[in-house]
């Protein structure tokens, strides 16, 4: 007994090992093939680099992020220099503090109310904003002085562009200054900063840093005084000069401050006040926020063809944002090739480690993904943003008119109007009553269409019509959108009465992110030219094949099931409804199956 029970046991064991040895099998039997795209191909075969710089959000937030710059803009051109602010800080302590900023400063930082309430305003509301200007400056700052250096220009004008621009080099004013210096355009070009289509390099940080520069040189030969240069570059020279003469002849900008645009006299100001704030930001409680990348850890690659931030992003593993951040003079979130001139790109150091070493696998996949050739002018829509996405118009397959719903309208007078029948108004609109709603906008086909229509099937079409008739392999027409500000998967199905589902397998989405720019298939349609049945072909003997298929005039037609006058009518080339009424006698549209109808021709 005791032997049966272990042979039992056994015989179970081993039953069960060979079916888990089987499910094994049919687990590895039924693992499908994962297929990889050619960019992961091209991933895949990268020289791997050890580096592993990464940039944080917080940095790549505050460089997009115009909201400092609006708020310390209208606060400059609002601030009221004469109202005493609520903030504690004793009057005799700035006064030495001041002191000993314009001991080791070219400028003449002197104590005055005005400069006190300003400050006062900063530390009461700017605090937070300062705190994160103060880690956008770890990178900005080196690379304007290092060209205030070359110019002997003072340091400290570094701190000016705070005040321009909020260290944003997307900053644009409501006169179109621009950049971190906030060029215009005439003054940029009188620097040689490049602008065009593609680039705008007064966002450069390094040549409009460089312009900069040159610019306060030159108003210093003529002022002689670095706070005259300032006031200047806010109001032009000729507001200073103004200012000068109607003081009696002053040349401090303390003395001429009054006569000085309303903006210009809290322009300064505003000046030395963010540089105080940057000097005492301890003293203060400000603790600058943590700024990741400094301008040292990146470099900068030569582009030997025209490539998208999407590509190299999209090949270098990063953001495109991040892309984006690094380089903003390029407006199309395009590196531009011209035959005569050179277009650097700037990357963190361990991507350009991974670029230069595989350079030829990315310039191949560039040219490979989405062709070098149709990226202007998928990027021009961007370029006019008043003009809205250009969309492939389907024609509809029976050229259908719109009629709105009258007052006293039914679907009978309506159909008398057009020679049509109720049917066919029942069938272009999908209707499945009688019921009209007032205001509603009806699909007809009138009586003058559906000649002309009918007459068009019957011409003979040249060979060299049909062959300009581009039909895909599906004979599909694709309709395109070029994804904008605020779009988003959701909205874009919806605005072109498709599901999620359809959106996302037309264009391999397996996500619900989109990249702004980027072009989407919104539609899927037969290409249709007249007919359905008469356009599908490629060639001249297919449609004669289809031709020689219609009915003959002369013959006697018995009414079918579902039949319409409309529907026999399109049967017959060259045949119209009033035809077919005149030759039978009929008033209405009253047909039934069985009733013989004379199509005489």
């Amino acid at each position: 007994m005791i032997i049966r029970k272990i042979s039992l046991a056994l015989s179970v064991l081993f039953s069960i090992t060979v079916f888990a040895q089987d499910v094994a099998k049919s687990d590895i039997e039924i693992k499908p093939e994962v297929k990889i795209s050619y960019l992961d191909s091209v991933k895949n075969s990268f020289v791997k680099n050890d580096l592993a710089i990464r940039v944080d959000s917080l940095w790549m937030n505050e460089l997009t992020s115009l909201d400092i710059y609006e708020d310390l803009t209208k606060d400059i051109q609002t601030i009221n220099k004469d109202v005493t602010v609520d903030q504690e800080l004793p009057t005799e302590l700035l006064k030495q503090r001041l002191q000993a900023m314009n001991e080791k400063s070219p400028f003449e930082i002197e104590y005055n109310q005005g400069l006190e309430n300003i400050i006062k305003s900063f530390l009461k509301n700017r605090k937070k904003s300062f705190s994160r200007l103060m880690a956008l400056s770890e990178y900005y700052f080196p690379i304007f002085e290092d060209a205030f250096a070359k110019q002997n220009v003072p340091l400290e004008i570094k701190y000016l562009a705070v005040v321009e621009s909020a260290l944003n080099p997307k900053a644009v004013s409501r006169m179109g200054a621009t950049g971190l210096w906030q060029f215009m355009y005439g003054t940029g070009k009188q620097y040689d900063l490049k602008i065009d289509s593609y680039i705008d390099e007064r966002s450069d940080p390094l040549k409009a840093t460089a312009a900069a520069s040159e610019y306060m040189t030159k108003m210093f030969s003529i002022f002689g005084d670095w706070e005259l240069v300032l006031a200047s570059y806010n109001s032009g020279p000729g507001n200073v000069t103004k200012a000068i003469r109607r003081s009696g002849g002053k040349t401090k900008y303390w003395d001429i401050r009054n006569h000085l645009p309303r903006e210009t006299q809290g322009y300064v100001p505003a000046f030395l006040a963010t540089m105080y704030l940057f000097e005492y930001h301890k003293e203060h409680g400000i603790n600058p926020e943590r700024a990741v990348v400094k301008n040292f850890e990146t470099d900068t690659i030569c582009i030997k063809s025209q490539m998208s931030f999407k590509q190299i992003a999209d090949l270098l593993d990063m953001p495109q944002s991040q892309i984006e951040l690094l380089n903003p003079s390029y407006k199309l979130k395009v590196v531009p090739f011209y035959q005569d001139e050179q277009h650097f790109l700037r990357l963190p150091k361990d991507k350009i480690a991974t670029f230069v070493n595989n350079e030829d696998k990315i310039y191949a996949y560039a040219k490979y993904d989405s062709g070098i050739y149709k990226m202007p002018t998928r990027l021009a829509q961007k370029v006019t943003p008043k003009e809205k996405a250009k969309q492939i118009k389907v024609p509809e397959p029976l050229d259908l008119e719109s009629y709105i719903v009258q007052k006293g309208d039914n679907l009978s007078s309506i159909a008398k109007k057009y020679d049509v029948s109720v049917t066919d108004i029942k069938e272009w609109n999908n209707l499945n009553s009688n019921a009209l709603v007032l205001g509603r906008s009806l699909k007809l086909k009138p009586k003058e269409l559906v000649s002309k229509t009918s007459q068009e099937i019957i011409k003979k079409p040249t060979e060299s019509a049909i062959a300009s008739a581009e039909v895909s392999d599906k004979n599909e027409v694709e309709v395109e959108y070029v994804v904008k500000t605020g779009d988003n998967l959701g909205n874009i199905a919806k605005k072109f009465g498709i599901t999620l589902a359809e959106l996302k397998e037309w264009n391999s989405l397996t996500s619900n992110n989109l990249a702004l720019g980027k072009t989407l298939v919104v539609s899927k349609k037969e290409n249709t030219i007249v007919e359905p049945t008469a356009v599908a072909s490629n060639s001249v003997d297919s449609f004669k094949k289809k031709a020689a298929s219609a009915k003959t005039i002369g013959e006697d037609y018995y009414v079918k099931k579902g039949d319409s006058l409309y529907s026999i009518s399109k049967k017959y080339p060259g045949v119209t409804i009033s035809d077919i009424k005149k030759w039978n006698g009929i008033k209405d549209e009253d047909i039934k199956p069985g009733m013989k109808l004379k199509i005489n021709g």
